[in-house]
């Protein structure tokens, strides 16, 4: 688990430190840890960050730094996985599995059955989803190897160069087939758990959808969220009138 990085002539009296901050968007907590651990190589050689590279050097940054993940305990479980380097994995979640463990889903979510995964191929690294989905939705799941591609991840959400896209199926027909809604969402008063339309207290929350297929008294919708707001498709979807199906 090895990033390369050749020093190019843009690179001319910078420090190693700031190439690994500026141009390999390592964060400061990251860094602190690979150089606690002695992870950073220039020509194959440990290097301190101070140096000066020279044009043509070869930065290498291991990050495979053992982790503690005996947080969440292992559960065998039958995923698909349909992408995997050494990097990050991408799976298909099923409706009904929650991503993270809970009181209620204490040995049951997806991540113990990572947990499981990585343990059989002795992988030391701690549970790391990047995108989430709630317990009845079905979709892709990415699970990152290592925190310098969760933080890849994030940023690239930041930057909204990351899109994720739903598929779903709500009542009715649409009068207009695409649009955007941008109503605040906040916590429904009195419960923990359900989301609603508040334009006094809620958060700023965007979805773009367009309706992909229609049928006698349903429709098939893309939405693509533009903030991801806890069951922001559902309460969106509902305050137009058309209600998830379920």
């Amino acid at each position: 688990m090895k990033l390369e990085y050749q020093i190019q002539k843009n690179d001319i009296g910078k420090t190693i430190h700031h190439i690994l901050i500026f141009e390999l968007n390592i964060s400061a907590r990251l860094l602190t840890k690979l150089i606690k651990n002695e992870k950073i190589f220039l020509n194959q050689k440990k290097c301190h960050t101070k140096t000066i590279a020279k044009v043509g050097d070869l930065l290498e940054i291991d990050f495979s730094i053992p982790e503690d993940n005996t947080n969440i305990l292992p559960t065998k479980m039958n995923f698909s996985i349909l992408y995997e380097d050494e990097w990050f994995l991408v799976l298909d979640k099923p409706a009904g599995i929650p991503i993270h463990p809970s009181q209620s889903h204490y040995m049951d979510s997806l991540s113990n059955g990572i947990k499981f995964y990585f343990d059989s191929i002795k992988l030391a690294k701690k549970i790391r989803p990047v995108n989430r989905l709630d317990l009845n939705t079905s979709g892709l799941v990415i699970f990152a190897k290592c925190e310098y591609i969760q933080e890849s991840f994030s940023k690239q959400m930041l930057q909204k160069t990351f899109q994720k896209e739903y598929l779903c199926l709500v009542h009715g027909l649409f009068s207009k087939k695409t649009g955007t809604i941008n109503l605040p969402i906040a916590r429904k008063q009195g419960s923990i758990i359900e989301r609603c339309i508040d334009q006094k207290n809620g958060q700023s929350s965007i979805t773009h959808y367009k309706v992909i297929q229609e049928f006698k008294n349903y429709s098939l919708v893309k939405c693509i969220l533009e903030t991801g707001r806890t069951h922001q498709i559902r309460v969106h979807m509902a305050s137009i009138g058309h209600a998830l199906l379920r």
